[in-house]
């Protein structure tokens, strides 16, 4: 039995089916992963190896060619780019596209290590990257002050930051446009002179109050207890009370030959917004999450930090990925109520009960399209709004021609069951045929190699999950324009 006549036959049983539908849809369309941008896997590992003096020449010689020997003797290398300037080498190593990304990270960080102790020593750090397309940064934030000190500057971006990460869905949440902070002491080398201080005497001392050294065991009956000696400093004042000598049965404390301040390293970089000085606040958004959900959980954490923000401290959101999605959306969802007074008005010779029936046709295929999305694995994203949006103008068209039909063969004296069955069965060849068509004119994309073809997937599918459930979107027209009228 075609699943036309199984519609028609047993309407009910096919009225509470869409029913459920278009409560799934929705519920679908609500909780499934949204974002600017297709998540790809690609297994491809830039290797950053930092070799402080050397030339592009001995880094070729000592540094790059031993490794791309060793790379290149693994499985699936599909291809090694490396770049070299002075004092720094970035091996861009790609494998085959069908490898797993994580096992190949493993193994491209295995064979490094390996190789490590026979490279040089003199070698500042090599560091194999996994480059995801989730780690784009979808919040920018800024704090903008002209006249705050750093000090200030780093209280608060600091306290932004730790508000942020309590945000489960977001992740990699990073302060820029601050260098490091750190402890300047300035020797005054007239005391040390007159004190006859040895430079490495004070090195020392300052060295064995930084290291953390374990003290052993202390037994107090049946129990036993671990002894350690904490090195850790809290501040500037304590350094400054570190004892670094002893003259004359007297303690000299850091303070008593140096000055101890707190400081911060040399900028390399300057941060500003719209020409004023600055200090950003970004975030990126962990894989398969909801990006306007998100936007509901910091939004407001955003507007009750800047309250408390010091009056001559501005916050200011330079950029929120969040608005470009929901913008996209809003783009959909009026396109689509676009097509349905559209289609309202086009088929109002037909009556009204005509052009309603198809107008409702088009959310339940939208519906129907993103439940199939979902259960594939695929989220809301610009390429699979692009898809939605091409299918749209395909989704009307058998509506049309299947319920102007079922008018057709009703004028001529059939029962509106009859009339149903037959105008469907009439043109059910035509329908298959103009569905086929779309469906294959689609899977080029599907099939499309690596990393590009991934990355246009989801258009393609957006586009087949609508084109695929003509059919059964043209049963429900066929007991929707039963119940309309029934028999007399």
């Amino acid at each position: 039995m075609k699943i036309s006549d199984f519609a028609v036959k047993n309407y009910q049983f096919t009225l509470v089916i869409f029913l459920m539908t278009v409560v799934l849809g929705l519920t679908t369309f609500l909780s499934m992963p949204r974002s600017e941008d297709p998540v790809i896997d690609s297994p491809s590992f830039p290797i950053v190896v930092i070799y402080p003096g050397a030339s592009p020449e001995d880094l070729e010689e000592l540094v790059v060619d031993p490794l791309e020997k060793t790379i290149y003797a693994l499985e699936n290398i599909k291809r090694i780019e490396t770049e070299i300037k002075d004092g720094a080498a970035i091996l861009f190593v790609e494998y085959n596209y069908s490898e797993d990304v994580e096992e190949k990270y493993q193994e491209l960080i295995r064979e490094v290590n390996t190789l490590r102790p026979e490279l040089p020593e003199e070698i500042f750090s090599i560091e194999v990257r996994k480059v995801r397309p989730s780690d784009v940064n979808i919040l920018q934030i800024a704090l903008v002050s002209e006249n705050a000190s750093k000090e200030s500057l780093k209280i608060e971006a600091d306290r932004l930051q730790k508000e942020l990460e309590s945000i489960t869905e977001l992740k990699n949440v990073k302060i820029h446009g601050l260098p490091a902070q750190l402890v300047k002491i300035e020797l005054q080398l007239d005391k040390v002179a007159a004190m006859n201080i040895p430079l490495g005497a004070l090195i020392g001392s300052i060295k064995s109050e930084l290291s953390n050294i374990p003290g052993g065991q202390v037994d107090a009956g049946n129990k036993t207890f671990n002894v350690k000696t904490s090195g850790n400093y809290s501040s500037a004042e304590e350094i400054a009370e570190t004892i670094v000598f002893s003259l004359q049965g007297k303690n000299i404390l850091l303070k008593d030959v140096a000055h101890v301040r707190n400081d911060f390293e040399t900028s390399n970089y300057l941060t500003r917004l719209n020409g004023f000085r600055s200090v950003f606040v970004t975030a990126a958004l962990k894989e398969g999450t909801n990006i306007s959900t998100v936007q509901e959980k910091y939004s407001p954490l955003l507007s009750s930090f800047s309250e408390k923000l010091p009056q001559n401290i501005d916050l200011i959101v330079a950029f929120d990925q969040a608005d470009y999605v929901n913008r996209r959306l809003g783009g959909l969802g009026m396109d689509f109520l676009i097509a349905i007074a559209l289609v309202f008005v086009t088929l109002l010779p037909l009556g009204n009960r005509a052009s309603i029936i198809v107008m409702i046709s088009i959310p339940l295929s939208l519906a129907i399209g993103l439940i199939l999305m979902n259960a594939l694995g695929y989220g809301l994203n610009q390429l699979s709004i692009v898809g939605l949006v091409v299918a749209l103008g395909l989704l009307v068209d058998d509506s049309i021609v299947v319920v102007e039909n079922i008018e057709r063969w009703i004028r001529d004296g059939y029962s509106k069951k009859e009339a149903a069955l037959k105008a469907t069965q009439q043109i059910s060849i035509s329908v298959v045929g103009c569905t086929i068509t779309l469906i294959i004119a689609f899977l080029p994309l599907v099939f499309l190699p690596e990393s590009s073809g991934y990355f246009v997937r989801s258009l393609s599918i957006s586009s087949l999950c609508l084109a695929i459930k003509k059919q059964e979107r043209r049963a429900f027209q066929q007991i929707l324009r039963l119940v309309s009228k029934r028999d007399t």
